[in-house]
């Protein structure tokens, strides 16, 4: 699949932005990431909400082999291939791919939310620390200047 395949490809859904990405492109809209185009096939963001979907349709999750294991992306289906014929009904999965890309996204926030808190708190932390240091210090060398 080429640029200007994936862009016809869309052109019912709107517009998307097509990026170099593995051994294809990544498809993204509004900035997020939602569709595969890679050489096995084209791949829609999924999860619990539209899996039943795509295994309804006989699709499977997108899977990859290393020398040790083959590794199953179940965040990534493959689209039905009577979709490629369909523009308008294309679009509507996209939509919903887009969808469940937002709701990862909103998942996944809390975490780097406790991170960056953790690491706030760890900042004030360690300035508390240093001024423990530098007031020791000042002391010890109150005492030596007394001797």
């Amino acid at each position: 699949m080429d640029r200007e395949f994936l862009i016809d490809l869309f052109a019912d859904f709107g517009p998307v932005a097509i990026r170099k990405m593995f051994s294809g492109y990544g498809i993204s809209a509004d900035g997020i990431n939602f569709a595969l185009a890679l050489r096995a096939g084209l791949f829609f963001r999924a999860d619990e909400v539209t899996i039943p979907d795509f295994e309804a349709e006989g699709s499977k999750p997108f899977q990859y082999s290393t020398r040790a294991k083959t590794v199953l992306v179940n965040s990534y289906w493959e689209l039905p291939a009577r979709l490629f014929d369909d523009s308008e009904e294309l679009a509507q999965w996209a939509r919903a791919a887009l969808a469940a890309a937002q709701r990862a996204k909103v998942k996944k926030r809390p975490k780097k939310a406790k991170k960056a808190a953790a690491k706030q708190a760890v900042a004030k932390k360690q300035p508390a620390k240093k001024a423990v240091k530098k007031s020791a210090r000042r002391v010890g060398k109150a005492k030596r200047a007394h001797r």
